[in-house]
């Protein structure tokens, strides 16, 4: 069985995070044990994904949304004391990919939603490589890109019409990442595809004449996460299993 740090070392090297100024420590956040046979994935280290890797008898637990954040409380107390006491209870080691695993070119969460979605010569368009474009082949609808988002995520996403345009030239980025609407804008998208969907997302479509779709946080960050389980379960010949944990935001 390969180790831990294996692992990790593998994953850090594989998504490059030294490249990112991040929001939070990516990489190794909890190390409960040495060895690893069983992982498993998912969107958010939140106690109910930890009781379900732990029942299902994972050793180490990768998630895109770990702890730690900025200007968050340090102290394990409260809820964050009591998601670390069952992970070591558990014996459960906790990894935590965040901006490293939404930018990666392959595995990252912009490039499984344009794979999955079919989105021609996807690609990222900004330097760091979290907001992504494409020249569709056909143009279509923004109600026609809403309903193939509902297939993919399943369930229906915000439309926040921007005209009557249709949707040539598209751009997405995963996630909370709604701010970035105005770049989007700016590089003359007709629509831009995100996870959520602030007050001032609608006011900001309808006058820089942009489509914008919130199609989910949690829904469009599942995939990077289920990418990197089973790249790893290839190479170091682990079982993996993805864990849903339904949310609506």
């Amino acid at each position: 069985m390969p180790s831990v740090r294996e692992i990790i070392d593998y994953c850090n090297t594989r998504l490059g995070i030294t490249e990112f100024e991040d929001y939070c420590p990516n990489g190794l956040q909890v190390e409960a044990g040495e060895k690893v046979e069983r992982v498993v994935t998912g969107v958010t280290a939140s106690l109910a994904l930890i009781e379900a890797a732990r029942d299902a008898g994972a050793d180490l637990l990768l998630v895109h949304h770990g702890y730690f954040w900025k200007g968050e409380s340090q102290p394990l107390t409260g809820m964050k004391g009591r998601r670390v006491r069952e992970l070591f209870a558990a014996g459960l080691s906790m990894a935590a990919y965040h901006l490293p695993l939404d930018a990666h070119p392959e595995l990252g969460n912009n490039a499984r939603l344009g794979q999955l979605l079919g989105f021609p010569q996807a690609g990222p368009v900004t330097a760091d490589g979290l907001l992504w474009g494409s020249e569709l082949s056909r143009p279509m609808t923004l109600e026609t890109l809403g309903r193939q988002l509902q297939v993919l995520t399943g369930r229906p996403p915000l439309l926040l019409s921007g005209g009557t345009h249709q949707v040539a030239r598209l751009a997405w980025c995963t996630g909370g990442a709604q701010s970035w609407l105005g770049k989007a804008a700016d590089l003359d998208y007709d629509a831009f595809i995100t996870g959520e969907v602030s007050e001032a997302s609608f006011h900001m479509a309808q006058e820089c004449n942009i489509h914008f779709i919130a199609a989910g946080h949690h829904a469009t960050e599942r995939y990077g996460i289920q990418a990197l389980g089973a790249e790893l379960s290839d190479r170091f010949g682990l079982n993996h299993e993805y864990i849903d944990i339904p949310n609506p935001v």
